[in-house]
């Protein structure tokens, strides 16, 4: 992987029309680390997540990777700077195998001059490589998140975004995925902005833990104390 990158999220606001889903968020997604990104339906997790990426163009505030700004960047030059964005829904080409899912990412990361090999995403994800030959719409939604994770980390990028990986997934398939990012984050020294809705899963993977509320940050803290923080547990995250 690359050497891992700062990602700085500086008073961002930003909606879509009239409407204003974040307010001044800041966020704090330091190198070699995993910050979650947690809260209810409608707190702005995702917004969050496509302000970084380039998918809508922040109202206001700041985004940079290691003291680049990116503020308003396109998507395509956010990613070449080294931030992929993997989305919520597993966005896999279902009618392409498993080794073509992959190659695309792989061209991506030869274009940036620091490719990932296949043989060491299949390493990674051995399901994956028992699979290569089979078509996408054939994999289980684990084996589907571990492809689009797998495609991701191709581009060798500096900050991954993921965007509810657990969504839909068997506990012990979330368990596994969960516990993958934490060996990539030790191993790979990758930066990772996880948005879940598995407040506790998250927060047992998590370094930093920070909560939006209605587009706005209610808290922000390292993730064991947000962990152990009953009352705040139970206002925002539901456990």
């Amino acid at each position: 992987m690359a050497s891992a990158g700062h990602l700085a999220i500086d008073g961002l606001t930003a909606g879509y029309g009239p409407v204003t889903a974040l307010h001044e968020v800041s966020v704090p997604a330091r190198a070699g680390r995993i910050t979650a990104v947690l809260g209810a339906n409608g707190a702005g997790k995702t917004t969050l997540l496509r302000a970084v990426s380039g998918l809508v163009r922040p109202r206001a505030g700041t985004v940079s990777l290691d003291g680049t700004d990116l503020t308003g960047a396109g998507a395509e030059r956010i990613a070449r700077a080294g931030i992929s964005h993997v989305p919520e829904g597993r966005g896999v080409i279902t009618e392409l195998t498993v080794a073509e899912n992959l190659r695309l990412g792989a061209m991506l990361g030869a274009r940036r001059g620091a490719g990932q090999s296949l043989e060491r995403i299949y390493t990674l994800f051995p399901p994956l490589a028992q699979r290569r030959g089979k078509e996408a719409h054939t994999l289980s939604g684990g084996e589907r998140q571990m492809l689009v994770i797998g495609r991701a980390l191709l581009t060798r990028p500096a900050v991954l975004l993921l965007d509810e990986p657990s969504l839909g997934l068997a506990p012990r398939v979330v368990a596994q995925i969960f516990g993958l990012l934490r060996d990539l984050v030790e191993s790979e020294a990758l930066t990772v902005l996880l948005v879940e809705q598995n407040a506790r899963g998250a927060l047992s993977v998590a370094d930093l833990g920070v909560v939006l509320n209605l587009g706005r940050v209610v808290a922000v803290d390292d993730a064991r104390a947000l962990a152990g923080d009953a009352a705040l547990r139970h206002a925002y995250l539901g456990f």
